[in-house]
């Protein structure tokens, strides 16, 4: 795949595939390249190669191995790079650990990120926040949310709260192609419901679902049109077992 860049003022955003459902965001401005949580990096390695791009920088937003798997090689490779990670981790490469109300700039670039701490999933769960766009990892999903495997279920209410602060039209840009199945389990929650049900017809024949909009998962995610902690808590676990 050859990806033609142009000048812009905003970075191009395309997803490189890995695993059986995982997405690494590439972003792109001029022949720059940052990428957000390389769980492998082969895919990357091809993507970099055939586009004939410049790698300057690594945003991870937790510690799980298919987000950061891929890391250590990459650095091998490009050993200039800036890794960006939760400072609530530990990890064995060199990073600048980051967390709530951070904020950086990518040198080399006018692109510049904001960081929000999002525990439930893992304790250490960060997202990034560029312009319009929300690189929330396994936080938040397109029309589901993240297991809770770490936190507890008040923190990770809390956390999706936090996105009902952020502007309705930021684009939804999360880890994992899980969208149809997300959308199924709402339906069985509201099977009449028309947003649900015109989001799974538009959804059921897209490869790449994503990026979804706030505004789209505040009017249809179950996890985040949840009253209070008691109902949020209730879905997830029917959701552990849908």
């Amino acid at each position: 795949m050859i990806i033609r860049h142009q000048s812009s003022n905003k970075p191009q955003i395309t997803p490189i595939k890995a695993f059986q459902d995982n997405y690494i965001w590439a972003m792109i401005e001029d022949q720059n390249l940052i990428i957000v949580d390389p769980g492998d990096a082969k895919p990357v390695l091809e993507f970099i190669s055939h586009s004939k791009l410049n790698l300057l920088s690594i945003l991870i937003t937790h510690k799980h191995l298919d987000h950061m798997g891929g890391v250590d090689k990459l650095y091998a490779n490009y050993p200039n790079i800036e890794i960006y990670a939760p400072r609530d981790s530990n990890f064995s490469f060199p990073y600048k650990a980051v967390g709530e109300g951070g904020e950086f700039k990518i040198n080399g670039t006018s692109m510049n990120f904001k960081v929000l701490e999002t525990p439930g999933h893992t304790l250490d769960h960060i997202v990034y926040i560029n312009e319009s766009n929300l690189f929330c990892g396994d936080t938040l999903f397109a029309c589901g949310c993240g297991r809770i495997f770490e936190g507890t279920y008040n923190q990770m209410f809390e956390s999706l709260q936090k996105f009902k602060k952020l502007d309705a039209t930021m684009k939804v840009f999360c880890a994992h192609e899980y969208t149809v199945k997300n959308i199924e389990f709402a339906l069985s929650l509201n099977p009449t419901n028309k947003k649900l049900l015109n989001r799974l017809k538009s959804c059921l024949y897209q490869e790449i679902t994503l990026p979804s909009s706030l505004k789209e998962e505040f009017e249809t995610n179950p996890f985040l049109l949840a009253k209070d902690i008691n109902q949020f808590k209730e879905i997830r676990q029917q959701k552990d077992v849908f």
